[in-house]
């Protein structure tokens, strides 16, 4: 997949293409859904499959306040856009010069002359142009004009729930992260940089790995059963979100503990997807009855990794899969 920043990077004149256009945060499901659909269009007709997408979010630009933390930071959105066959991915700085396009502007300099675009797909609630005053009748009326069809791709609901960013935000930030997983149709993951703690599970509890703090959205404090990829090994893992109370007022942390392991951590990164959630993050009297909730944490983790491996056996089912809480 070649990602482009700026349209004029596409040199020469380019044939027609069939587009897409969205934020992707999360690259989720209905997202999923899109980006193929505007493969399978391209392939059938022999032409390239282009996204496009913003950096940064248009809200944090204009309403800076109100921004929704990220699911997926730009990298990890690359790489999730790439796994899905598109051909072409164009992150355009999302400017004010390009906020205050009005949305027949935008679609004759984004998706007319530079582009040459054959088709657009879009979702039902795709808004476009200054002060988001276009929808999808608007472009369907510019592409009459200008010589382009669209295509709305319709909601995509799962077990009665919308697949969107702001669902899957809603439900992380509820601690429901089974069912955010299942419309992301992954496990949600946090990643960055291993940072020193202060070295007080070692010392009392546990000894734990540390994720650098980051910006991007992180489910509900509490305790949850998670995969830590080290160097892209997978460990089976307990990690907590929280402010570490039984030891004072800390920052917000995410430590992670690998179950059934020994040995020296080298790596300098780690990704910790969260399966399911445990419990609330809780004060203890003192780090001893603390380790001792830990060690029932760990066992309910390996209880949680037994079942998925019998589920497989069982089924043949090779891929990950993501158990429900019913089934816990």
């Amino acid at each position: 997949m070649r990602v482009i920043s700026d349209l004029k990077e596409l040199g020469e004149p380019m044939a027609p293409c069939v587009v897409t256009i969205g934020n992707f945060d999360g690259v989720h499901l209905a997202h999923q859904t899109l980006l193929r659909r505007v493969v399978e269009v391209g392939r059938a007709q022999g032409l390239s499959a282009t996204a496009i997408t913003f950096e940064p979010h248009p809200i944090k630009l204009l309403s800076p306040d109100h921004a929704p933390k990220l699911l997926t930071p730009l990298p990890r959105k690359v790489d999730l856009i790439a796994t899905t066959g598109i051909d072409l991915l164009v992150v355009l700085p999302f400017t004010r010069e390009l906020a205050r396009q009005s949305p027949l502007e935008f679609v004759r300099r984004v998706l007319v002359n530079p582009l040459h675009a054959s088709s657009v797909h879009v979702g039902p609630n795709f808004r476009f142009g200054y002060r988001q005053s276009g929808d999808t009748e608007i472009l369907e009326e510019l592409g009459n004009q200008e010589g382009f069809r669209v295509e709305v791709v319709p909601m995509l609901m799962v077990r009665g729930d919308r697949v969107s960013s702001t669902r899957i935000r809603e439900l992380l930030t509820e601690g429901h992260v089974h069912k955010a997983n299942r419309l992301l149709g992954r496990p949600f993951s946090a990643r960055g940089p291993i940072v020193a703690g202060m070295g007080v599970g070692r010392k009392h509890t546990v000894p734990t790995l540390n994720l650098a703090p980051i910006e991007e959205q992180l489910p509900k404090v509490g305790v949850y059963v998670t995969r830590t990829y080290l160097a892209g090994v997978r460990h089976d893992s307990v990690t907590n979100v929280g402010f570490k109370p039984t030891f004072g007022d800390h920052r917000l942390t995410v430590e992670t503990f690998l179950l059934d392991f020994s040995g020296q951590i080298d790596e300098i990164d780690m990704e910790i997807e969260f399966l399911y959630r445990l419990r609330d993050e809780m004060k203890f009297q003192n780090p001893a009855i603390l380790k001792v909730q830990i060690q029932e944490d760990a066992r309910r983790a390996l209880k949680f990794f037994r079942l998925l491996k019998q589920y497989r056996e069982r089924t043949g089912e090779s891929g990950p899969r993501l158990i429900e809480s019913s089934d816990y």
